[in-house]
């Protein structure tokens, strides 16, 4: 299917389900990992229902003492479980929440997409907002942690690949197993970078 932006008389592509939902995490605490649950509940402009990065204004601990009233563009953070594979061949064993993500992934290349790419997520819609930028908290996790998901690529550009981050554009339940269908937007397209 493709959807007509008026404005532009552009199109962007609407592909069916790309990947699916492996597991979902929440925690009310402002810890490094969070819990598996059975289902989350994405509030509309909020995030993750009683997690604890929910909220119109930002909340990750770092971002509110530099300016508490900046708008929270990291509502929902997603993990390609694909990441995990390649941390165990670099002999890291980290589980799905292990990174504090809220949706593990499967079948979707999300570090590649760009910014304002909808994704549908059983009943609610995910706009992506950029990726996470990996911090040092991740080797006080797992030593050694850190240059596997934030180091150099081939052309000299930083690389992250702790996930991305996004808003909340329709509330609803997601659970594992959920088809995850992607929207891109109109051209041109802008890549990811951290927020």
């Amino acid at each position: 299917m493709t959807v007509t932006d008026p404005a532009t008389a552009a199109t962007t592509s609407t592909r069916p389900a790309a990947g699916r939902v492996d597991a979902v995490h929440a925690s009310r605490d402002h810890g490094f990992s969070k819990p598996t649950v059975d289902r989350v509940v994405l509030v509309e402009g909020v995030g993750v229902e009683g997690d604890a990065h929910a909220g119109v204004t930002v909340q990750h601990r770092s971002r509110v003492a530099a300016d508490p009233s900046q708008p929270n563009l990291r509502q929902v953070h997603l993990i390609h479980g694909e990441l995990f594979d390649r941390l165990a061949a670099a002999g890291h064993a980290v589980a799905p929440g292990d990174l504090g993500e809220n949706v593990t992934t499967r079948g979707i290349d999300l570090l590649a997409l760009p910014v304002g790419t909808r994704l549908t997520i059983g009943a609610a819609v995910v706009t992506v907002t950029g990726l996470r930028n990996p911090c040092r908290q991740i080797d006080d996790f797992q030593p050694g942690l850190l240059k596997q998901v934030l180091h150099r690529g081939a052309d000299g550009g930083v690389e992250r690949l702790a996930g991305v981050m996004g808003i909340v554009s329709r509330g609803g339940t997601v659970r594992p197993g959920d088809a995850i269908g992607v929207e891109l937007p109109a051209p041109p397209h802008l890549p990811l970078t951290r927020v």
